[in-house]
């Protein structure tokens, strides 16, 4: 025979898995102070961050945290959430086997070129729960004045590249 529950569902603990299960990037922590007055952790919602998922405009947040940031991090957010109409298409000539030989296919192990962005939506589609690890190699030294990054570096007449 099932036990019975003797009291009501907590909505509001069922309501928080929900919307972490929606929007991972939401979910934080706050310091709160328990009966006995000791400060502890407790699971949140990041109302700013959940706002933003779920705008198409840049939403300006008040609360101050510590937070990964850069230079229109909210604008990459937007764009992030944006549909995309473009698909991944095999280059035969630029694959290389598993053995080395060109032209060769190894669906283990895929070398993608393009923008970081466009291509980890594309993956999460079809690869979500499939892929075991992705290397991400930023652009440095692309000669392009668009990119922000200072990475010349001049130490006692030697330089230094990233």
């Amino acid at each position: 025979m099932d036990k019975l529950r003797m009291c009501t569902p907590d909505l509001a603990d069922e309501n928080f898995w929900k919307l972490a299960a929606i929007f991972p990037n939401a979910v934080t922590e706050t310091r709160v102070r328990d009966e006995q007055g000791r400060e502890i952790l407790e699971r949140a919602i990041d109302v700013d961050v959940l706002r933003q998922e779920i705008s198409s405009q840049v939403v300006e947040g008040t609360q101050e945290r510590y937070q990964f940031a850069w230079p229109d991090k909210k604008k990459s957010v937007v764009r992030a959430n944006e549909p995309l109409t473009k698909t991944l298409r095999l280059d035969r000539d630029k694959s290389v086997g598993r053995d080395g030989t060109p032209g060769s296919i190894d669906t283990e192990n895929l070398y993608i070129e393009g923008d970081n962005l466009d291509v980890l939506k594309l993956l999460q589609e079809t690869y979500l729960g499939k892929v075991k690890m992705i290397y991400i190699d930023p652009p440095y030294n692309t000669g392009s004045d668009t990119f922000v990054y200072d990475d010349d570096r001049s130490i006692g007449g030697m330089n230094f590249q990233s």
